[in-house]
């Protein structure tokens, strides 16, 4: 069971329990970081319901209804009104809710509702998977209450979230939670030359970079990601080494104009494990414990540079800036200060 699925033995044998005694929840948190496999989990589980040959522990995986839950068509983004309804796999039985933009909408949770209350159309249960579950604002968060506090006997509702702590406390005290840890490096690594995507060097690096997901590490690009390094290590250079502002600040405006802007996320993400590789380096001389450990003699220079450098600061900056992306905080300008409190000394 749940053999396709990369970590998390814990939760497997969690739901194995569950399963083989017949005491699946019908409402479930799954809860950990974002790409980690929760999702992959609730539709995994959900083809034990509707698997025409499952023998009560697993899905078959290649009967036509294992193949049907699998096929989601979900809409543009820009297209409200089919975000406010329950989304349907090729399988009548299993659907989800998707935010629009940074919300669940209130409708979509009212037609899970309603949804529901049916009976099954071809299995022995419904499943409804509510994805980031957190952008449930209190109106949309209410309306689900309703379901879970008297679930329909063959309905089950899984909801998928990378903050569960934002989830009304209502909602949380209806449901069990499981709780997904980030996946190990060798496994995603292990993972990704398994079904070849990429050759074993980049895999690793993939891996580094992934920070425990494996849907992160499937979708890097690494000739982009070796750019975006190269780059962030120039900023960590003249930070470190000349603490030339000018050439800070030109790198803060190639990374927020128009061509660029779509990988600022990302450029911060690797600017971040830099300085945490230096700061590594600085304080222990570990280099086993690098994520770019390609990068290990160009770091372990600017580690012995380093010294009247307030690394942890830098890193706590970077975090808020992260943070504030939530806000539409202005990037150029929070790039900018970013920049200017490396620079000095």
């Amino acid at each position: 069971m749940f053999n396709k699925l990369v970590g998390n033995d814990h939760i497997k044998q969690t739901l194995g329990r569950l399963i083989s005694s017949g005491r699946v929840p019908n409402s479930l948190i799954l809860a950990g970081d974002e790409g980690i496999g929760k999702r992959r989990f609730a539709i995994e589980l959900a083809k034990i319901f509707v698997c025409v040959r499952a023998d009560n522990l697993s899905s078959c995986g290649d009967c036509a209804a294992c193949r049907r839950a699998d096929v989601f068509v979900f809409p543009d983004a820009d297209e409200r009104d089919d975000h406010k309804r329950v989304i349907f796999s090729g399988h009548p039985d299993i659907g989800t809710v998707i935010p629009y933009k940074r919300n669940i909408l209130i409708d979509a949770i009212r037609d899970l509702e309603r949804e529901a209350n049916f009976n099954p159309y071809e299995a022995r249960a419904r499943i409804f998977v509510i994805d980031d579950a957190e952008k449930m604002a209190d109106p949309a968060a209410n309306a689900l209450l309703k379901t879970l506090e008297e679930p329909p006997p063959t309905s089950y509702i899984f909801l998928v979230t990378s903050r569960p702590e934002s989830l009304l406390a209502t909602i949380r005290s209806r449901c069990q939670m499981l709780r997904f840890a980030p996946v190990s490096r060798p496994e995603i690594e292990r993972y990704l030359i398994d079904v070849g995507a990429l050759e074993h060097d980049e895999a690793g690096l993939a891996a580094r970079l992934a920070r425990g997901s494996v849907g992160r590490a499937v979708s890097i690009n690494i000739e982009q990601i070796r750019n975006l390094r190269e780059r962030m290590l120039a900023v960590l250079s003249n930070a470190i080494e000349t603490g030339d502002l000018a050439a800070l600040l030109r790198t803060s405006e190639e990374m927020n104009d128009a061509k660029n802007k779509v990988n600022f996320e990302e450029s911060v993400e690797i600017l971040e494990s830099l300085i945490h590789d230096v700061w590594t380096l600085r304080t222990s001389g570990d280099d086993s414990r690098l994520v770019n450990t390609d990068l290990a003699a160009d770091l372990g220079r600017l580690a012995g540079e380093s010294g009247r450098s307030d690394l942890p600061a830098w890193l706590d900056d970077i975090e808020t800036l992260r943070q504030n992306l939530a806000v539409n905080i202005n990037r150029k300008v929070a790039t900018d200060a970013l920049f200017v409190s490396m620079a000095s000394v």
